[in-house]
């Protein structure tokens, strides 16, 4: 599987999100009485963008919008006894897109790739302005112009800002 967006800014939120502070931690914080003295978690290493490529590419195939009503409908149907294994009552998009429902959606990603598709396009759980998209192998990809990562491109100081992380130049 490979995972794509059609958004420089999805693949930086995409693969920084692990880097944000915990939730818990904000609510803590926000706790504490007296003058803001504190200095930020959320610290990128900057080795984290030195193995990485960034470029652009086109693809071909058929795929399935898991969030679409057609597909809900299907998956609803057909995955209705993994659901209740899983101890999901109701199938709908916003139980897809949720972060506990990892197992659902590799058994949904399993139908559609039965089902002869090149892969999914989904929206981001980092907003759906954000269009993603997993390719089946083998990949109808056609890479081009692949460089590093510009520590300087908007798109990845965008990314930074709503994750509310900065670059670690140490």
């Amino acid at each position: 599987m490979l995972y794509a967006s059609s958004q420089r800014l999805g693949c930086y939120l995409e693969t920084l999100a692990r880097f944000r502070v915990d939730l818990t931690l904000y609510a803590e914080l926000s706790e504490i009485e007296g003058e803001d003295d504190f200095a930020p978690l959320g610290r990128v290493p900057i080795a984290w963008a030195k193995p990485r490529m960034l470029g652009s590419a086109e693809h071909d195939g058929k795929y399935a919008d898991l969030y679409g009503s057609d597909w809900i409908g299907l998956l609803r149907r057909d995955l209705a006894a993994d659901c209740l294994e899983l101890g999901i009552t109701e199938l709908d998009a916003s139980v897809l897109q949720g972060s506990t429902a990892r197992a659902l959606t590799q058994r949904a990603s399993r139908l559609v790739f039965r089902n002869a598709f090149d892969g999914i396009y989904y929206r981001s759980k980092f907003g759906h302005d954000i269009q993603n998209w997993a390719l089946f192998e083998p990949f109808k990809l056609f890479p081009k112009h692949p460089r590093p990562i510009n520590l300087a491109d908007p798109e990845l100081l965008r990314a930074l800002a709503i994750h509310h992380l900065e670059i670690d130049s140490r």
